[in-house]
C-alpha cells in the first residue's frame, strides 16, 4: 500500500549514499552487498567512505589494515574501548553464572547501591534493563500509571528510542515515523529565541505553560515532560543552567513528572557532575540511563522517586530477562570502578574545557561559525552559510565530518539542520588526544571555515 508514510525520508546526518558504492575499494564493495542482502530495514552506514574497525583501546579504534583513527564520536564505550577492567569483570563472570533478578544477587543489590548513593536522596529506587529506549519506555509507563495523564512535552527535535511507544516522541526519527497526538513540542534551550527583556527560564516555562494548554484543550492530561540533559539532537544547548526549575514547576502543577533522559548527558559527560540535571540544582521524577551503564553491553536503567514507581510496582509485572541478569551488572559495577580508580569526572571537566578553548581559538574568525557551545566531553559546533541570518549549512558540515574522517578523526552531526559538528568521544579521551583533535580540526578548519 502506497502512503505519505511510505514516501517519507528517514532523518540521518553523514549518511552514506549507495548510490557511490561502485566508488569504493573492491573488498568494501562486497562486505556492503553482502550486508543490503541480508539485514532487515532501518540499517544505515555512515561517513562517504564507510570504514572497518577490528579493534580498540581508549578513544582509538584500529582499521584492517592497521590505521589508527581517533574516536571522538561514540559515548556508548564510556569509559573506552575494550577496558581492560571491563574486560576482565565481563570474562569473569561469564565463565561462571549469568542468572535474572528473579534469584537473589548479592552483586545486582551492591550494584544498586552503588549506583543510587550518586544521585540525590530523593532517587532511591533502580530497575534495570538493556537499552535507553528501554529504560524510557518503562519510565513512561511508570509516569502514565502514577499521573493518569497521557500527555508527552518533549523538545522539537529530541530522540529518546526506537520502541513504539518511545518512537512517538522522539521527533528526531523523521517524518516517516509519526508523532503521537498526545505529544507537544517545545523550543530547545537556546538563547537566542529568547525574547529581548525576558529570560531563558521565562521562555522555558512560557513553551511548557503553552505545551500543558494544548494538551488540555485536546483532552489530554500531562503525564510527563521528557528532557535530555545535553538536548543532543535538537543541537546540544548545555549551557547556561537554571531555567530547568521553572518548567518543572509548570509539569507538576498540572500533575505530570519530569523524566530526566539521562543516556546520553549523563555519566559525567558534562563535566561538572555526574548527571547532567544536577547542574540545574533539580531532582527529577525519574531518570534514565542507556548503554554507557555498561561501557556499551546491553544494560540501562531507571531510577524512581519511590512515591512515583511503588504502586506501579505493585499493580504491574514487570520482568527482564537480561536486563539486572549477572554479566551486565559486572559490566556496569566495573564502570563504577574505572570512575572511582581513574578519576574520570575530573579527566572529563580538564580536557573538555582545553578541547572548547582550543576550538574557539580556530574558529574565531570564521564567517560559517554561529557558535561553539557545550560542556564536559560533549561539544557542538554550529556552521552556517551565514552568521546573521544563521541559516543551516548542512553540506559544509558533512564536507567537514568526511574531512576528519580522511585524516582519521572521528565525528558526526546533529540538530534538525544536521549542521551542528557533534564531539562526543569516550570519557577516556586525554590530553594527548585533545591536542590530536585540535591539530587535525585546525587543518580541515583551514580548507573549510
Amino acid at each position: 500500500m502506497t502512503s505519505t508514510l511510505s514516501r517519507a525520508i528517514a532523518n540521518y546526518p553523514n549518511r552514506f549514499d549507495p548510490a557511490v558504492l561502485d566508488a569504493l575499494p573492491d573488498r568494501l564493495q562486497d562486505t556492503i552487498r553482502r550486508r543490503t542482502e541480508v539485514l532487515g530495514p532501518g540499517y544505515t552506514l555512515i561517513y562517504r567512505t564507510p570504514v572497518e574497525f577490528v579493534s580498540g583501546h581508549g578513544a582509538h579504534l584500529t582499521d584492517r589494515d592497521g590505521n589508527d583513527y581517533l574516536d571522538a564520536y561514540n559515548n556508548v564505550p564510556c569509559v573506552g574501548h575494550a577496558h581492560p577492567h571491563v574486560v576482565e569483570a565481563v570474562t569473569r563472570q561469564m565463565s561462571a553464572v549469568n542468572i535474572n533478578t528473579r534469584y537473589v544477587q548479592d552483586s545486582l543489590v551492591d550494584y544498586a547501591e552503588r549506583l543510587l548513593a550518586t544521585f540525590p536522596a530523593e532517587l532511591s529506587k533502580l530497575s534495570v534493563a538493556c537499552s535507553g529506549s528501554e529504560a524510557n519506555d518503562l519510565a513512561m509507563r511508570v509516569a502514565r500509571f502514577h499521573t493518569g495523564g497521557e500527555g508527552i512535552i518533549v523538545t522539537r527535535w529530541a530522540y529518546h528510542g526506537i520502541t513504539r511507544e518511545v518512537a512517538s516522541f522522539s521527533p528526531t526519527l523523521g517524518t516517516g515515523s509519526p508523532l503521537g497526538p498526545n505529544v507537544r513540542l517545545i523550543d530547545p534551550p537556546d538563547p537566542r529565541l529568547v525574547a529581548p527583556g525576558s529570560t531563558l527560564a521565562d521562555h522555558m516555562r512560557a513553551q511548557v505553560r503553552g505545551a500543558i494548554d494544548d494538551l488540555e484543550r485536546h483532552g489530554y492530561r500531562l503525564a510527563a515532560l521528557v528532557t535530555d540533559g545535553a538536548y543532543s539532537s535538537d543541537g546540544i544547548f548545555t549551557d547556561p543552567v537554571g531555567y530547568l526549575k521553572a518548567m518543572i514547576e509548570e509539569v507538576h502543577a498540572a500533575g505530570g513528572v519530569y523524566i530526566a533522559d539521562e543516556v546520553q548527558s549523563g555519566f559525567a559527560r558534562l563535566g561538572e557532575s555526574m548527571w547532567g540535571f544536577a547542574r540545574h540544582g533539580v531532582v527529577p521524577d525519574i531518570v534514565t540511563m542507556g548503554k554507557p551503564m555498561g561501557n556499551g553491553l546491553p544494560v540501562s536503567g531507571v531510577v524512581f522517586r519511590p512515591e512515583v514507581s511503588d504502586e506501579f510496582g505493585r499493580s504491574v509485572r514487570y520482568f527482564n530477562t537480561f536486563g539486572g541478569s549477572s554479566i551486565p551488572v559486572a559490566a556496569a559495577a566495573a564502570v563504577l570502578d574505572v570512575f572511582e580508580q581513574e578519576n574520570v569526572q575530573q579527566r572529563v571537566l580538564e580536557n573538555g574545557r582545553a578541547l572548547r578553548a582550543g576550538l574557539e581559538e580556530i574558529t574565531r574568525a570564521s564567517p560559517y561559525v554561529a557558535e561553539v557551545r557545550g560542556s564536559g566531553l560533549y561539544v557542538g559546533i554550529e556552521l552556517v552559510k551565514d552568521r546573521e541570518t544563521r541559516e543551516p549549512d548542512r553540506v559544509l558540515a558533512e564536507d567537514v565530518i568526511n574531512d576528519l574522517r580522511d585524516r582519521r578523526v572521528l565525528i558526526s552531526g546533529t540538530a534538525r539542520g544536521a549542521n551542528v559538528l557533534k564531539i562526543r568521544p569516550p570519557l577516556a579521551f586525554n590530553a594527548a588526544d585533545v591536542t590530536r583533535f585540535l591539530e587535525t580540526f585546525a587543518q580541515v578548519a583551514q580548507d573549510r571555515l
